[in-house]
């Protein structure tokens, strides 16, 4: 594959410069004792930028907030005990050729008492919902909502002291922000809740007091899903005119670029277009877009999975994710577990040495390699 594909092509935007189109999605590997980066941590993201990667957004770490943590052994950002784990590992992905970003997680309603740090406090959300109709926890005050925020800000000062090429804010998923976006865990009757604006309000004034802690340099990045862990079939926006009433104001409040989460990227997001969700947003917004889901893979371990989904696998999807990107319809595709299975999976598809990729297996995301 010529090095003159798009995927293989170099992104340039006047707050980032990349060396290809290929980014490292963020995967939660549960191998941070004690919310601490630690050397193994190190050398895996250093394989991924040894093997091609442009660009790579960590696993979620969790802000500096007693309920942040939703399962063991994950990354924490913003305490004063992790600045120089973190400066290390980015100093040692910078080295080995790629740009890094860090993605800040708070777990809101999906923790469970008993997770460390935290204690016995349940998990905190918009409304004490883990998903819809299933109150298991604390519904945040006005307080606690402006705690939450400024722990967001808290750690992206750490990411900026840290060196980080940029910071992804972790809106998808079912996780806190998204259950403030999402209707179904957001029956708020305060300005949170209600209309899209208003459950918007939340990641608003996140990304806002991100955007005061960093400076107007630092590019920040949204990643948002339509579909929940809680419910595949989720939608926070059924129109393009709904979608663009989400994420209007959260691109003035200061994103520069959407990561838009899939199951699947060549699937469409509404009727009448083959547009993904990605392709939608960028439309809407002019705004750099990321597209991902099943990037590289040739079948999917959710409960729904159908091997024709996939038609001829790993090399038929890259073929049409380089046709799509081509088109313009997205800018940076992120590929995720076939980045596991294959830490340089980027220097093989553009060496077209396919017959070395390594099928992804649901065990390796237990294991560091």
């Amino acid at each position: 594959m010529s090095e003159n594909t798009p995927l293989f092509t170099p992104f340039i935007h006047k707050k980032i410069e990349l060396p290809n189109r290929i980014v490292m999605a963020p995967m939660t590997r549960n191998q941070a004792p004690g919310g601490q980066v630690n050397q193994k941590m190190i050398d895996y993201y250093v394989r991924r930028a040894e093997g091609g990667v442009g660009f790579i957004i960590t696993e979620a770490s969790c802000i500096n907030h007693a309920a942040a943590s939703g399962y063991p052994d994950v990354p924490f950002i913003g305490r004063e005990d992790t600045l120089e784990g973190w400066r290390q590992l980015v100093d040692s992905v910078h080295a080995a050729g790629s740009k890094i970003a860090v993605q800040l997680w708070h777990v809101g309603g999906i923790r469970k008492a008993g997770i460390e740090p935290g204690g016995e406090l349940p998990g905190y959300s918009p409304s004490g919902m883990i998903k819809p109709g299933k109150v298991t926890g604390h519904t945040m005050s006005a307080t606690d909502i402006q705690e939450v925020i400024s722990a967001y800000a808290q750690a992206a000062a750490q990411a900026r002291d840290a060196g980080f090429d940029a910071i992804e804010i972790h809106g998808a998923h079912g996780y806190l922000i998204d259950q403030f976006f999402w209707s179904g865990t957001n029956q708020r009757n305060d300005a949170y809740g209600g209309s899209v604006p208003n459950r918007s309000q939340f990641g608003i004034e996140v990304t806002r007091a991100i955007r005061s802690a960093v400076g107007e340099d630092m590019p920040l990045i949204m990643r948002f899903s339509q579909w929940k862990q809680q419910d595949y079939a989720a939608q926070l926006c059924t129109t393009p005119e709904q979608l663009g009433e989400f994420v209007l104001p959260l691109r003035d409040a200061g994103i520069d670029f959407f990561h838009c989460s899939e199951r699947r990227f060549w699937e469409p997001q509404f009727e009448g277009s083959d547009l993904n969700l990605a392709g939608w947003v960028k439309r809407i917004t002019g705004l750099p877009v990321i597209t991902v889901g099943s990037i590289g893979l040739d079948n999917d371990f959710l409960p729904d999975s159908r091997a024709e989904i996939f038609g001829e696998g790993g090399t038929a999807n890259i073929d049409a994710l380089i046709e799509r990107l081509d088109a313009g319809e997205f800018d940076l595709a992120a590929v995720g577990r076939a980045l596991i299975a294959n830490p340089d999976w980027a220097n093989k598809v553009r060496d077209d040495a396919f017959e070395e990729l390594v099928a992804f297996e649901k065990e390796m995301l237990f294991s560091l390699k």
